[in-house]
C-alpha cells in the first residue's frame, strides 16, 4: 500500500468514525456525553497507530494525542471529575519534556559515534516562526514542533553522520518544513490527520529507492503539513 493511500484511508477512516459516532447520538441510540467520550477514543486510537506505522520511532507526537484523548476520555466517561482536566493541564507540557528527552536519548543510542559529537536540531514554533540551518557534518536527527506557527529546517549545508538521520515533526495546526539536497533519499513516516505530509522536491535525475536512506521522517500533521522540499 502506497504512503498516499495509507494517509487517505486513515484519515477517511477517521471521519467515518467520527461521522458514525455522531449519527448514533442524533438517531436517539446513545447519549451526547457518550458520544464525545468514544469520539476521544477515536483518537487514542489513531495514536497508537501512529505509533506502530513509525516503528515507534516517533513517540512524541502519538503519545501526547494519546494523553491528552485518554484523559478526556476518562472525563467523558466519569472516571476523571470534570475540574481535573483544567486544574492538572500543565502535566502535558512536562510530559512533552520528559518525552523529547526520552526521544533524543534513543537516537544517541542508535547512533555509532566513534569519539565524535552529534548534531542535533531542535525547532519549536508556537504562533511563530522558528528557523534553523545548520552547518554540519555530524547531523543525526532532531524534533520540528509546529503549534500554530511554522518550523523550519534547513538540511542543505548539512551532512549525515551515521544514516539514516530521524527528524520527528508534530505540525498542529501548522507547518513544519524540512529543506534536504535534491538527491537524498528520504523516507516519509508520519501520519496526516486532516492534514499533509508530502515530498514536494523537484528532483532531476531519478534515483532508485533504497533500503537505508539518507533521512527518515516520522510524526503526525494534525490539521497541519509536514512537507520535504529543496
Amino acid at each position: 500500500m502506497t504512503r498516499d493511500l495509507s494517509e487517505r484511508l486513515t484519515t477517511g477512516t477517521v471521519i467515518v468514525l467520527i461521522g458514525l459516532v455522531l449519527l448514533l447520538s442524533t438517531t436517539g441510540f446513545v447519549e451526547m456525553r457518550s458520544v464525545w467520550g468514544w469520539i476521544a477514543a477515536i483518537f487514542i486510537l489513531v495514536g497508537v497507530w501512529a505509533l506502530v506505522r513509525s516503528g515507534f520511532r516517533n513517540i512524541v507526537g502519538p503519545v501526547m494525542i494519546i494523553a491528552i484523548a485518554g484523559a478526556f476520555f476518562l472525563r467523558n466517561v466519569g472516571l476523571l471529575p470534570d475540574g481535573v482536566i483544567g486544574t492538572w493541564w500543565p502535566l502535558f507540557i512536562i510530559l512533552f519534556g520528559l518525552l523529547v528527552m526520552v526521544n533524543r536519548s534513543r537516537r544517541r543510542q542508535r547512533v555509532r559515534l566513534d569519539g565524535t559529537k552529534a548534531s542535533e536540531i531542535t525547532s519549536i514554533a508556537v504562533f511563530g516562526t522558528d528557523q534553523r540551518r545548520p552547518t554540519t557534518d555530524r547531523f543525526t536527527g532532531g524534533e520540528l514542533l509546529a503549534v500554530f506557527g511554522d518550523a523550519r529546517l534547513d538540511l542543505t549545508n548539512a551532512e549525515i553522520l551515521n544514516h539514516p538521520a530521524n527528524v520527528e515533526a508534530l505540525a498542529v495546526f501548522g507547518s513544519a518544513e524540512i529543506r534536504v539536497p535534491e538527491e537524498w533519499e528520504v523516507q516519509i513516516k508520519t501520519m496526516s490527520i486532516f492534514g499533509d505530509s508530502s515530498d514536494t522536491r523537484t528532483h532531476g535525475e531519478k534515483h532508485e529507492p533504497t533500503d537505508e536512506p539518507e533521512l527518515i521522517v516520522t510524526g503526525v500533521a494534525l490539521f497541519g503539513d509536514i512537507e520535504i522540499r529543496n
